[in-house]
């Protein structure tokens, strides 16, 4: 994997490869590459139907197969897709990610979490880590992100993102065989406010 993205702060080209992929670090949290190693702990919290219910790529029921497809699919240019897990123990909890466009530099975000750590402002904090790399270390002009209607809980925590609800998408996905709105988020880099969001 590679992608010439302009770098710090927008100062300058920068490479990101497969050996660059950051392992990034919050309060409590832990972002780092995923692992074939991580498959038997992940599918317990990523098989669960409560959880595919909410994304759009997720399958039920989540195989093994599943699991080692998505790793490969990572690997493919322009996307930085992390495991997301406990700095206290190392647990894995969930999943986050950007899928880079160099020619427009923007990306959306995506996240998932397995159901026992919902609530608990994890998916807040690891997406706040990837928005400041997006627009310090890579530069980015844009990044968006969309979730389903039914679920409610993810818009909220784009709006603590300091994200700006762009409209709503009617019946534009389909999920099991049922057509699904999706709610469409996005954040400008001069809009981006280190260090600062909706509480």
């Amino acid at each position: 994997m590679s992608w010439r993205g302009i770098g710090r702060n927008g100062a300058g080209a920068g490479d990101l490869t497969l050996s660059t992929i950051p392992t990034l670090e919050t309060a409590r949290l832990r972002l780092r590459p995923n692992l074939e190693s991580d498959i038997e702990e992940l599918l317990p919290l990523i098989g669960t139907r409560e959880v595919a219910a909410t994304t759009l790529r997720i399958s039920h029921p989540y195989t093994d197969q599943d699991a080692k497809a998505f790793l490969v699919l990572a690997q493919e240019s322009g996307r930085i897709w992390l495991a997301i897990s406990l700095r206290s123990d190392g647990r894995q909890i969930g999943g986050i990610g950007l899928t880079v466009d160099q020619q427009h530099l923007h990306a959306e975000l995506g996240y998932w979490l397995g159901a026992p750590y919902w609530g608990k402002g994890s998916a807040t904090e690891a997406a706040r880590e990837m928005l400041r790399y997006g627009f310090e270390d890579l530069g980015l002009h844009r990044i968006y992100a969309s979730h389903f209607k039914h679920n409610p809980a993810s818009g909220r925590v784009l709006v603590k993102l300091g994200m700006r609800h762009e409209g709503c998408q009617r019946e534009h996905l389909r999920k099991w065989d049922r057509f699904v709105d999706s709610e469409l988020y996005g954040l400008l880099r001069q809009e981006w406010k280190p260090g600062e969001y909706n509480a």
